[in-house]
């Protein structure tokens, strides 16, 4: 059975679609974290000069590694909207796998972020270094002036790219806490509606429990009267033949 979402980024988008297109994020993301690696470790010339690039972005990695950003943050989202859509299952044993396998997810996903921050951190290193030693250069004979201007180029595309992925970050977090706080809601109402029909349960009891005592009480009497009767009789009967 396929469980859809009715609103949000999904789109009515199922939650095996979902689970598609993230695994398909994840796979692209991947691969854009080793060209970023691949990048980094080129080089100085063939980084910024004759490597190929994705999306027709500025030279060098900057503009591979925003794109990457931007796929874990989709997957963010739509891990975000998988982990409300599970919870709705009614099948347990559906339930669990799905639990598992967004989990999983999210583990993956996170774990490739932070070999991405480790990355933007390496990098943000080597250009400070790289533009310590421009200067120094610049100092010696005045001709090193174009290199910083590259440096300085780089240096603004990655903090373009730190900055868009703090406000994807941000708004990831904003939509988990919504979710989280209608997951919430959702759960005190079922516990009142609980707690609602356990009370209903027990006035029904205790009414059929006092009609049955009622019952009893009345049988008990006519046979106490019965036997009274029955024993008057013996006695009158005993009584006649004895005299």
């Amino acid at each position: 059975m396929e469980y859809s979402g009715g609103g949000g980024g999904g789109g009515g988008a199922t939650l095996s679609e979902m689970y598609q297109s993230a695994r398909r994020l994840l796979l692209s993301a991947r691969d854009g974290v080793a060209r970023v690696e691949r990048l980094a470790s080129a080089p100085t010339s063939s980084s910024y000069s004759s490597a190929p690039l994705v999306g027709g972005g500025a030279p060098g990695d900057p503009a591979v590694a925003e794109g990457v950003r931007r796929e874990v943050a989709q997957i963010q989202g739509l891990c975000a909207q998988m982990d409300r859509l599970w919870r709705s299952i009614p099948a347990k044993g559906q339930r669990d796998l799905w639990k598992r396998k967004v989990e999983q997810l999210s583990e993956e996903v996170d774990s490739l972020k932070e070999t991405l921050d480790r990355h933007t951190l390496r990098q943000k290193k080597r250009i400070l270094e790289a533009k310590e030693r421009a200067e120094l250069f610049e100092r010696a004979n005045g001709e090193s002036s174009h290199v910083l201007r590259i440096f300085d180029d780089e240096a603004q595309a990655m903090q373009s790219a730190r900055s868009s992925s703090r406000m994807l970050d941000e708004a990831y977090e904003t939509g988990v806490a919504i979710l989280h706080k209608y997951a919430d809601q959702r759960d005190r109402l079922k516990s009142a509606q609980r707690k609602a029909l356990d009370v209903l349960n027990t006035v029904g009891l205790s009414n059929s429990v006092l009609k049955l005592i009622e019952r009893r009480h009345r049988v008990d009497k006519w046979i106490a009267y019965a036997g009274m009767i029955i024993t008057v009789v013996v006695m009158i009967a005993f009584w006649r033949l004895t005299h």
